[in-house]
């Protein structure tokens, strides 16, 4: 299982990419809570230690264990909602496993990735035929629904994107995708247009009172567009170059404790308050070269696998990272998803890390498999 690469064949272009904007991510969340950088810091140790290990294995013979990733994800879910589960600020999303605490919708990401890309592959012939594309719209309805009900409707869009991504690069039919294109978008204007009413009861009613904070936010200046508005007011005050780290300005949003848990969700506010324009720039940057390497990769692929893994950690990445911004910016809804790499979480941390081991091997195994073909050729 374990093969010898070349040094030069890795991928430290990414390495380094991800570790710089976890260190600037360390960094954003010392200063706004410094009791949690080194855990922050631990996680960063612990994820880059399994990404090299896990970047040495074949990713090919990992995947035969496609069926096991995808019942243990529905098993970790399903504990979500029993004595196991830890509820907090009223979603219950936690587990506490051999006295570890951890987020199973996290970890999902990664698996579905993984058991798609085994899955996908072993029926590339047949995958624009009903029974094949009913079975993968099947499969992902079970931890869908499992995190919706948490209830987690950021995280179920995520997965939800990443499902389409890894779909599309799997080979499915133009003329379906523009067909389902043709279908969703109306569908998304006339489900948007009803969930606003007062009477709706397609969405819970704290996912209502967002959305409409973000069209009204004069309105809910005070209660759910509060931390929008400050979130848009940090941002802005960093001007170009930021107030400095750790700042002590008692004007200071961060200091005010306008934002509630800062470190989260809203780090984005926190990295622009103390870095400014080029600070916030700095991350965005970092972000989309990660989403590019990684689609790089996928263009590199030996096989449709390692092409469906490195698409769907770019496809994670990328639109996570741009969902985080965008609340933070006032440009979407408040969904609290947090952004990668930046804001405080192990479980989201270390899960990416793995998620990026496995684009490293499907890099290295290109190059090894180009090298075996020079050699027989």
């Amino acid at each position: 299982m374990l093969k010898q690469y070349r040094v030069r064949d890795y991928d430290f272009r990414l390495v380094l990419l991800v570790a710089l904007l976890t260190i600037a991510g360390i960094f954003a969340v010392g200063s706004a809570e410094k009791s949690l950088q080194r855990i922050q810091m631990a996680g960063f140790i612990f994820g880059f230690f399994l990404m090299v290990v896990i970047s040495l294995f074949d990713y090919s013979v990992l995947l035969k264990f496609n069926w096991l990733f995808y019942l243990g994800n529905l098993l970790l879910l399903s504990l979500v909602e029993t004595p196991l589960g830890k509820t907090t600020n009223g979603a219950q999303r936690w587990i506490t496993l051999f006295g570890i605490q951890f987020q199973p919708s996290e970890t999902a990401k990664i698996l579905l990735i993984l058991f798609y890309a085994q899955f996908i592959m072993k029926h590339k012939e047949k995958l624009n035929s009903v029974k094949i594309i009913g079975l993968c719209f099947l499969f992902i309805l079970p931890p869908l629904i499992l995190i919706y009900r948490q209830p987690n409707l950021s995280t179920t869009i995520v997965l939800a994107v990443i499902f389409c991504v890894i779909m599309f690069v799997g080979g499915i039919s133009w003329k379906l995708v523009a067909g389902v294109l043709a279908v969703l978008v109306p569908s998304v204007v006339i489900i948007f247009s009803i969930v606003i009413r007062p009477e709706q009861t397609l969405i819970r009613g704290y996912q209502q009172t967002r959305i409409l904070a973000w069209l009204y936010p004069e309105e809910y200046a005070t209660a759910e567009a509060y931390q929008q508005l400050n979130s848009i007011m940090a941002i802005g005050s960093g001007q170009l170059h930021g107030k400095g780290y750790n700042t002590n300005v008692i004007s200071s949003v961060k200091n005010g404790n306008f934002i509630s848990e800062p470190q989260t969700d809203f780090i984005f506010a926190v990295i622009g308050e103390e870095f400014g324009f080029i600070g916030t720039c700095t991350v965005i940057v970092l972000i989309i070269l990660i989403t590019l390497e990684c689609f790089l990769v996928a263009r590199k692929a030996k096989d449709l696998a390692g092409t469906i893994i490195a698409a769907g950690m770019a496809g994670l990445i990328g639109f996570q990272g741009f969902l985080n911004i965008g609340v933070t910016t006032g440009m979407l809804p408040n969904t609290g998803v947090t952004l990668p790499f930046v804001s405080y979480g192990l479980t989201s941390l270390v899960s990416l890390y793995i998620g990026i081991g496995f684009v490293l091997n499907v890099g290295l195994q290109c190059r090894k498999y180009k090298t075996e073909e020079r050699v027989w050729a």
